[in-house]
């Protein structure tokens, strides 16, 4: 029996934000079952900064053709997908969540009834110094990373925004009161 349609929970925001952290401290808020994690896949090779799964591109493109992915879009040089399996536990009354690009929550508005946007922010200072220490970049994409974050077609009306320039805590109780809020 489905309970109705599920929650789709998109954090987005720039590089560096802290939307992967502010994710894991949300999960942890949860019991067991209570919520699912996305893994996004992505055509970019596995680091410790996150957590996807790495598949070079023609494994993507097959995965894609074949309808593996509910969300499949490009950014940065790169693409990524999120598993068709979510569907069913979207449809099963599930709370599901993901990091999202902000260019693919239209598409992810679209295919869900019910979608949450959270915009995860952070001052262009603590954005540098969080890409510098990720060292995933050299300088001049790092500066390409910075300056897309002001760039109108970055722009997104989101649901709420969320500011992760202070204490990961606080930022991960405030997602946590707008999540429940809405589930």
């Amino acid at each position: 029996m489905s309970l109705g349609p599920g929650l789709f929970v998109a954090i987005v925001g720039p590089s560096g934000a802290g939307k992967d952290s502010l994710i894991r401290a949300l999960a942890k808020r949860y019991p067991a079952g209570e919520i699912i994690v996305v893994k996004r896949a992505v055509t970019r090779a596995a680091d410790a900064h996150e957590d996807h799964d790495a598949m070079d591109l023609a494994a993507f493109d097959r995965t894609e053709r074949a309808g593996g992915f509910a969300l499949a879009w490009g950014a940065h040089g790169l693409r990524y997908g999120l598993p068709a399996s979510i569907d069913a536990d979207i449809g099963a009354g599930r709370l599901v969540v993901a990091n999202l690009s902000r260019g693919a929550v239209a598409a992810a508005r679209a295919r869900w009834p019910r979608v949450f946007a959270a915009l995860v922010t952070a001052s262009p200072e603590t954005l540098a110094a969080r890409l510098t220490a990720r060292g995933r970049e050299d300088a001049a994409a790092r500066r390409g990373r910075l300056e897309r974050v002001l760039a109108p077609e970055t722009q997104l009306v989101a649901d709420a925004t969320i500011a992760n320039d202070g204490d990961l805590a606080e930022a991960a109780e405030r997602l946590y009161d707008l999540v429940r809020s809405h589930a």
